[in-house]
C-alpha cells in the first residue's frame, strides 16, 4: 500500500512536468507561429512535441518513483554531456595534443608544421630518420638515404604493392657500400607523406632482399628542400 506522502511526490514531480511542457510550448509557438501550417514546419514540430511529452513523461514517472537515484543517473549523464561538448569544443586542440604525441611516440609517422605544409620527423634510436608514406593504399615505410640516387624499394615491399619482382628487368648496376647491386627500373605513381604528394617518382627494385626500402632523391630532390638539424629532419613541398 503506497503512502500518502508518496502519492504527493509523485503528483509534484508530474506538475514540475505539465510546467516544463507548456514552457517549452509557450517558447516555440512564440519563435516559429508563422511555422504551423500543413506546408511548412509545424507537421515536424508536432512530432517533436509529442516525442519529448513522450521521452519526458517517462523520464519523470521514474523520477517519481525512485526520485535519488534517477537524479544520480542524470547527474552522470549531464557530467558525461559536459565532457563530450568541451572535447568538441576544444577538438583542434586536442587533435594537435594528439598528433604531436603521434610524432613523439612513433617518430615515422612525423608531425605536420607551419600550416600543415612542411613534414618534421624525429631520429630514432640507431639515430636514423624513417619515414612512413602512401603509396596509393598501401603504407610503406622507407630510410632516408641522401646517398640513394633513386627511391629503392624491396622485393617484399614491391610485392606488397601488386608487382612480381621476378617478371622485372634488373638492368641497373648500383654502387654501394656493400659492393654494387643491381635493380629493377620502376615508376611509382604516387608517393604521399603527410600533405606533401609527388607523382611519376622514379625508383628501383633491389635484386636482393634487404634490411627496407630506401627514399633517395628522385624524392627528396623534387622537394623545393629538405633539412636536417641535429635530430630532426624537415621535409618541405
Amino acid at each position: 500500500m503506497s503512502q500518502p506522502g508518496g502519492r504527493w511526490r509523485g503528483w509534484l514531480w508530474y506538475l514540475l512536468a505539465a510546467l516544463a511542457i507548456a514552457l517549452l510550448l509557450q517558447f516555440l509557438f512564440g519563435n516559429w507561429s508563422r511555422g504551423f501550417d500543413a506546408s511548412g514546419d509545424g507537421p515536424r514540430l508536432v512530432y517533436l512535441l509529442a516525442f519529448l511529452v513522450l521521452v519526458g513523461g517517462g523520464v519523470f514517472a521514474r523520477i517519481a518513483r525512485r526520485p535519488s537515484a534517477a537524479l544520480r543517473q542524470a547527474g552522470a549523464w549531464v557530467g558525461i554531456g559536459l565532457v563530450v561538448l568541451l572535447a568538441y569544443s576544444y577538438r583542434d586542440e586536442l587533435g594537435r595534443i594528439a598528433h604531436r604525441l603521434s610524432g613523439d611516440l612513433v617518430p615515422a609517422a612525423g608531425q605536420a608544421m607551419d600550416g600543415q605544409q612542411q613534414m618534421r620527423f624525429a631520429a630514432e634510436a640507431d639515430g636514423q630518420f624513417h619515414v612512413e608514406a602512401m603509396i596509393g593504399t598501401t603504407p610503406l615505410r622507407f630510410l632516408v638515404d641522401t646517398g640513394a640516387s633513386e627511391v629503392m624499394l624491396t622485393p617484399s615491399d614491391d610485392r606488397r604493392l601488386g608487382y612480381e619482382p621476378s617478371t622485372l628487368a634488373y638492368t641497373r648496376v648500383y654502387d654501394t657500400a656493400n659492393g654494387p647491386v643491381r635493380g629493377a627500373p620502376v615508376t611509382i605513381p604516387e608517393i604521399a607523406i603527410g600533405p606533401i604528394r609527388l607523382t611519376d617518382v622514379a625508383a628501383s627494385v633491389n635484386e636482393h632482399e634487404t634490411k627496407g626500402s630506401l627514399l633517395g632523391m628522385s624524392f627528396l630532390g623534387r622537394l623545393s628542400g629538405y633539412q636536417f638539424s641535429g635530430n630532426t629532419l624537415t621535409l618541405r613541398p
